[in-house]
């Protein structure tokens, strides 16, 4: 098989794979709604989080070294701790659709801080990918039945500026030498869990029940939304220019979105399926666009070191 051709596979294999994580964070939303204790959102982020960051470092068997334990610490706060808190408080006070919905503008944070941290390029066709994928997600978020609860907005957009500053770091200080991604995983998820610990038995306890349905919720998040989908999520940092992820994590309001309408009944409206037309349609020209000129993906995995290619 020639080189380009075989490259382009691991390429695509590689995207299918990444985009699993997001399209199981589409279902966190009725996952909380439907099934958690409600009025313990950082319990959930908790419990998503610290079990499955332990079980990965078990099956790793490899702690961070040197200056990896700050960086770990760092990077599990950005993309796990802070994340998941903000996650949660959007999921419980937005309707699903919108909640997830709100993700459609990290694809633009990650185009001004790419620029800034790794000195990226920008590719017209991306920035025009990324703008047209956050006015799909205003067309969903703007349905005649949206809740728009300012403090679960600005949760949601906290919660995606900190995974994009979290995916930039990612990306910048790329993976240490024959760590998998199981393990980075398990770090980023038991120091993210670690940060969520205290705030969650302080401020919210347990609650007075956990039936079996929170049961089975709670491990859908932890094994499903978080450790398979992170180490997945992880991979697909180092090997893809940072940006196809981004765009990629716009599969996360139309898994919601979708489910929501579904399941629980959310209405879903002719403006809403225009948007997330477009989120689909800028889904898939963004990947095009951010497509690197050299398929450098297996160098950089095998280096543990960030990828220059532009976005």
């Amino acid at each position: 098989m020639p080189r380009n051709q075989a490259g382009g596979m691991n390429r695509s294999t590689t995207l299918l794979l990444t985009a699993l994580a997001p399209i199981a964070w589409g279902t966190t939303y009725l996952v909380t709604t439907s099934l958690l204790p409600h009025g313990h959102p950082l319990l959930a982020g908790l419990l998503r989080a610290l079990p499955a960051g332990l079980i990965a470092v078990a099956i790793a068997r490899r702690l961070p070294s040197g200056a990896w334990w700050v960086k770990s610490a760092v990077l599990g706060v950005l993309n796990i701790g802070a994340f998941f808190a903000l996650l949660f408080v959007a999921a419980e006070r937005l309707p699903g659709g919108v909640a997830a919905a709100v993700a459609g503008v990290q694809p633009l944070i990650l185009l001004g801080m790419s620029g800034l941290v790794l000195r990226d390029r920008i590719r017209p066709g991306t920035a025009a990918a990324a703008f047209a994928g956050a006015v799909g997600v205003v067309l969903v978020v703007v349905g005649p039945d949206a809740q728009l609860d300012l403090v679960g907005v600005l949760a949601a957009v906290g919660g995606v500026t900190s995974t994009a500053l979290g995916m930039i770091l990612t990306k910048r200080w790329g993976r240490p030498a024959r760590v998998g991604a199981i393990g980075y995983a398990g770090w980023q998820l038991s120091a993210g869990g670690l940060f969520l610990l205290p705030l969650a038995l302080l401020s919210e306890g347990l609650p007075p029940r956990i039936d079996g349905g929170a049961v089975v919720g709670y491990l859908w998040l932890g094994i499903v939304g978080g450790l398979i989908a992170y180490t997945l999520w992880f991979r697909g940092i180092q090997r893809l220019p940072v940006i196809a992820p981004g765009l990629l994590a716009l599969l996360s309001p139309v898994v919601a979105t979708v489910l929501g309408t579904t399941f629980a009944g959310e209405v879903f409206t002719p403006v809403q399926a225009a948007g997330i037309t477009v989120v689909s349609i800028a889904l898939v020209a963004g990947q095009l666009s951010a497509r690197p000129r050299r398929l450098r993906a297996q160098e950089t995995e095998a280096r543990g070191e960030p990828a220059t290619a532009r976005l």
